[in-house]
């Protein structure tokens, strides 16, 4: 049986993660790629890694005619042209079997609903990657406490993090391309695996009703003139016409439908974790049990001298966006699998494959965008805001963030 074929849109820093996370994906194969740029590296690096021939494709058209499904890690500006040129060719005939995104699936709700809508009029099965559901040590917390959960009660508060130093590619830090700042980027992961965190074992990962949200965004590091002319000269973004929230922490409450029970989920995400490099942190507290997980808590640290460091070729060997190329530094010996990503592609071919959604889908998606934003619209409010309220829907519906307008001086402090 031949193996399925993946083709990726885009050939940035993720599609280059989702590559190296092939190796340990079996019965799938990187066949194509389509890209502004870099796609002939992400070809080669398949070539070279042996998970693929990877063909560069000129256009999304020729992409879909040659593989069994697609991928769309592009910047999240470009999603929607995107999206409608793939449902294009599904319509003239293209044989692909199922549609991926990458987080977030929309920079707004509006956004999010035409993704979805999209994927919808194609009659394919979608995948949403966020892959932080698909960390082996999320799900094996899940079901070692299933005992503990079935006699005390299920989790009653999740704390949730991911922060490091700050993107990569210019873009991200342009909030009206992006769709914001940290919240925008990475808030998305935090708030779905603090709802994934606290759902019942058995349960969908929708099961547990969003009530209200609140959250606080600061502009912190990335305000300090020295940083933002760092920022201006390495990613041509001037933050002082168009700041984002750098810092971004909140709550989501959370309704259980059958018992009438509320949880909480803290989320707390920054691009000012001048530390090691890339963390992600997660724990959930119920009645007499909890769990916690700290990706720098390795199970390798090396150290290398100031003498030494000069030799350094690429620190991020080591650790996504590591800091510092000399000290006594932790080693993650493989992030793909660690963060999830392995997990994720397998679960897309299986379910695909078969023919149906993906564990996570584009209607999921679309419920984390619509709480990220909600979590926008409770900061430029300054109060909680009810989910359960038809007005918040409406407004939501229609909402951009001022800080997505490029409006961000006026609820955050630039100095």
């Amino acid at each position: 049986m031949a193996n399925f074929k993946l083709g990726f849109i885009g050939a940035g820093f993720i599609a280059r993660f989702q590559t190296q996370a092939l190796t340990m994906v079996r019965g799938a194969d990187l066949a194509g790629v389509h890209a502004p740029k870099g796609a002939e590296d992400l070809s080669a690096l398949s070539r070279r890694l042996g998970v693929g021939e990877c063909v560069v494709h000129e256009d999304i058209a020729s992409l879909c005619n040659a593989v069994d499904a697609v991928l769309i890690f592009a910047p999240n500006f470009a999603r929607v042209e995107i999206m409608q040129t793939i449902a294009d060719a599904v319509s003239a005939g293209a044989p692909i079997k199922g549609i991926v995104s990458e987080k977030p699936l929309g920079r707004t709700v509006a956004e999010a609903k035409q993704l979805l809508d999209i994927a919808a009029s194609t009659g394919l099965p979608t995948a949403y990657f966020e892959n932080q559901l698909h960390m082996k040590g999320m799900n094996a917390q899940k079901r070692q406490l299933v005992p503990q959960e079935r006699a005390m009660g299920p989790l009653t508060l999740a704390r949730s993090a991911e922060e490091h130093a700050g993107p990569h590619e210019g873009w991200f830090w342009d909030p009206t391309r992006q769709g914001g700042g940290v919240l925008s980027d990475m808030g998305c992961h935090s708030i779905a695996i603090g709802w994934y965190v606290l759902t019942p074992a058995g349960k969908p990962v929708d099961f547990l009703e969003p009530v209200a949200v609140t959250a606080d965004l600061a502009l912190l590091k990335w305000g300090q003139p020295t940083y933002r002319k760092r920022l201006l000269d390495t990613m041509g973004v001037d933050y002082a016409k168009t700041p984002a929230e750098d810092f971004a922490t909140g709550m989501v409450t959370f309704r259980n439908p059958e018992t009438g029970q509320l949880v909480k989920a803290q989320f707390t995400n920054s691009w000012m974790f001048d530390k090691q490099g890339l963390r992600v942190y997660m724990d959930g507290l119920g009645p007499g049990y909890a769990f916690e997980f700290n990706t720098l808590q390795t199970p390798l640290q090396v150290f290398i001298g100031d003498e030494a460091a000069e030799a350094a070729a690429d620190v991020e060997t080591a650790l996504e966006k590591s800091t510092a190329s000399r000290g006594l530094l932790a080693v993650e010996t493989n992030e793909p699998d660690l963060y999830g990503y392995v997990d994720e592609l397998e679960d897309a071919v299986r379910c695909f494959s078969e023919g149906h959604d993906a564990k996570l889908n584009f209607a999921y998606g679309y419920q984390v965008t619509r709480l990220c934003q909600a979590a926008y619209l409770s900061a430029e409010l300054g109060r909680v805001v009810d989910l359960t309220d038809p007005a918040t829907d409406a407004k939501l519906e229609h909402y951009t963030s001022l800080i997505a307008q490029g409006r961000g001086g006026e609820v955050l402090h630039v100095m």
